[in-house]
């Protein structure tokens, strides 16, 4: 028996694409067996059961193994980025990572290891065992061209990129502000520096990396890796964009997970007019204090717009509840007195959770402000939904300059130097986007990029052709 590993790190959107990875492979190679690693980690990412549950009750050929449970020594708490947490824990899980290797190829021969950007630690135990270990790198192809360029601007520089008052110049991108690359790489005396700049060097080190885009969407990114032009040092690993990968089920809109039956928001979506309805949703950690949700709610009610708002709670004030799940909001302390009744003609507020997938794909839905995860931009190509950009944490302020200026599919949200977006904003990008000739032809855009989508992942298109070459590559090796 055959078997292919997949490795993801902890979070809700980090797993749904490795399953979706998974199912890719199942697919079209079903010979082979898949097993993923689950790290349950000691601080909040949203609850997996349900999703783990339900994934495993529709593809048996998958096996859950659950890595033993680790705890965290207290100072990696106390750096502000959730993604230290994550490196430090997947460091000290590599002895389990090597017990379980060594179990599954008891019984089968493991042809790869696919860990995520996360989980470079585990290369050195893949190498161990003889096993060939690739990355699945869960954003796009511009994003991977700025990652395998980093450690030559790291050489170039000793300041940290909140303080280089400049835009960088990647090779394949457009220019980018250096305080719009990722959060957690902005310090560089922060620890999370440390661990994204090691994963950078192993990147082109690795025997393949896997991207979650397709050749059409980011044609300028995808030639300039693969002429060599990112990394200066050496050769860059084969990569192959099989995207788009999407979850088709009713996942959360970034975390948790929805009940039975038809949600109510569904239900409202069908009494809506076609592609009038803007949507608002910001993944399983995007959290507004209660001023910035009032600032929204006045905009959208001046707007005039339709709108369809996902709410969360804003963040506790209590430090040590920093990493754990928020309580349902009460949305008539948070909003605006009176806003739930004067906007209920045209208006839905939805309190922390919406199926995301099934709502961009309703022909209700016209337009989508986004947090600018990666997997939110792919699901909304591939309803043809125009975006507009509002970018909270990770890379998604780098993702907002790749959507608005690279790839054209989406409008800025402006905020102030504080990081404060105001209501005459929020009104003005939900009007433009529905309304004016710049939202229309952000719209054509976006419908033709999800007809190239479709031709990417279909028999001979350029993203099944890449997955062949993949799984040709495990059967070399």
């Amino acid at each position: 028996m055959e078997s292919v590993v997949l490795y993801p790190s902890p979070g809700m959107g980090h797993l749904i694409s490795m399953v979706e990875l998974g199912k890719l492979i199942l697919k079209h190679h079903p010979s082979f067996s898949i097993t993923i690693f689950i790290v349950t980690p000691p601080y909040n990412t949203g609850s997996t059961a349900p999703y783990l549950a339900r994934v495993s009750s529709t593809i048996p050929s998958f096996t859950f193994h659950h890595l033993p449970t680790i705890s965290l020594p207290l100072d990696s708490f106390s750096s502000p980025n959730h993604e230290t947490l994550a490196f430090e824990l997947l460091r000290l899980n590599n002895p389990n990572v090597h017990q379980a290797l060594v179990s599954i190829s008891n019984n089968s021969s493991v042809r790869a290891l696919i860990v995520d950007s996360f989980c470079t630690t585990a290369l050195s135990v893949a190498a161990q065992l003889n096993i060939p270990c690739y990355y699945f790198f869960t954003s796009g192809a511009c994003c991977l061209a700025s990652y395998l360029y980093l450690p030559f601007i790291h050489q170039q520089t000793t300041k940290s990129f909140k303080d280089l008052n400049t835009h960088l110049h990647i090779p394949g991108l457009p220019p980018v502000p250096a305080s719009d690359m990722a959060k957690p790489i902005l310090d560089r005396e922060d620890k999370a520096y440390e661990f994204f700049l090691n994963m950078f060097i192993h990147l082109p080190r690795s025997a393949g990396i896997i991207v979650n885009t397709f050749e059409a969407l980011e044609p300028r990114a995808v030639k300039t890796i693969l002429d060599g032009l990112c990394v200066l040092d050496g050769p860059t690993s084969p990569i192959f964009c099989i995207g788009p990968l999407i979850a088709t089920d009713d996942r959360s809109g970034g975390g948790g997970g929805g009940g039975g039956g038809i949600p109510e928001c569904l239900t409202w979506l069908e009494s809506q007019p076609k592609r009038s309805v803007l949507f608002l949703c910001f993944g399983s950690l995007g959290l507004f204090s209660e001023e910035q949700l009032k600032e929204i709610a006045v905009g959208l009610e001046r707007s005039g717009q339709r709108f369809l708002w996902v709410v969360r709670s804003p963040p506790s004030k209590d430090p040590s509840r920093r990493f754990l799940a928020p309580p349902d909001p009460d949305l008539n302390s948070l909003l605006p007195d009176g806003f739930l009744d004067r906007t209920k003609e045209r208006g839905l507020v939805v309190k922390s959770w919406a199926p995301q997938v099934a709502v961009l794909n309703h022909a209700s839905v016209g337009g989508f402000v986004t947090h600018c995860g990666w997997n939110s931009v792919l699901e909304a190509v591939c309803a043809g939904v125009p975006m507009v950009a509002w970018p909270l944490y990770a890379e998604q302020r780098f993702n907002r300059v790749v959507m608005v200026e690279e790839l054209k599919l989406a409008l800025p949200m402006e905020e102030s130097e504080e990081g404060f977006i105001t209501a005459t904003e929020v009104e003005k990008r939900g009007r433009e986007l529905m309304e004016s000739e710049e939202g229309n032809t952000l719209r054509l855009r976006i419908m033709a990029m999800k007809k190239a989508a479709e031709t990417a992942m279909s028999d001979g298109g350029s993203s099944r052709n890449a997955l062949t070459k993949l799984v040709e590559s495990w059967r070399l090796g």
